[in-house]
C-alpha cells in the first residue's frame, strides 16, 4: 500500500517549519506576460534554516558560482570579480514568526543591504517532505512572484 500525503490548510506552528531545508528550485513569474525565470539558473545551491527560538537564515547560490583570484586577498579582488560573485549569491537572516499559512523574515543581516529591516512575507505550502515559500514584488509596472522549492534536510539526504 502506497504511502498518502496530505496537506491541510490549517494554521500553523512554528516547530512546522523548524530544521534545515535544502532548496531545489527558484522560479520567478511575470505578470507582463514574459516568459518565467529562474534567477540563480537550473541547479541551484542553497539551505534555508529555521530554529526553535524564532531565528532564520537562508542561503542561496548558482551552482557555477565563480571562484575568486588565486593568491589574491577578498579584499583586493577586482571590481569585476567582486561583482559576479555578489550576483551569484543570496543571503538574508533574522527572526521569523507564522501567521496561518504565511511566515514573516524580519531582516536582521543580509547580502542585499536594503534588506535589512524590511520584512519579507512568504505564503506557506507545506507537503512533507516539501516546502514551497512563494512572495511577490514589484519592480516598475511588473509583479514578480517568486517560488522557492525546498526539501527538508534529513541525515539521510
Amino acid at each position: 500500500m502506497g504511502t498518502v500525503k496530505m496537506s491541510f490548510n490549517l494554521p500553523l506552528q512554528p516547530s512546522a517549519l523548524a530544521g534545515s531545508w535544502r532548496l531545489l528550485s527558484w522560479t520567478i513569474d511575470y505578470s507582463d506576460g514574459r516568459p518565467g525565470s529562474m534567477p540563480y539558473g537550473e541547479n541551484p545551491s542553497g539551505l534555508i534554516v529555521y530554529s526553535d527560538d524564532g531565528w532564520m537564515s537562508a542561503a542561496i547560490a548558482r551552482a557555477e558560482r565563480p571562484a575568486l583570484e588565486p593568491g589574491v586577498g577578498l579584499r583586493q579582488q577586482t571590481d569585476e570579480v567582486l561583482a559576479e560573485v555578489y550576483r551569484s549569491y543570496f543571503h538574508y537572516a533574522g527572526h521569523y514568526r507564522i501567521e496561518g499559512r504565511s511566515v514573516f523574515h524580519t531582516v536582521t543581516h543580509s547580502l542585499n543591504p536594503d534588506f535589512v529591516g524590511t520584512e519579507q512575507e512568504r505564503a506557506i505550502e507545506l507537503n512533507e517532505p516539501d516546502l514551497v515559500l512563494s512572495g511577490h514584488d514589484t519592480i516598475g509596472k511588473v509583479r514578480r512572484t517568486h517560488r522557492l522549492h525546498w526539501r527538508r534536510v534529513t541525515a539521510s539526504n
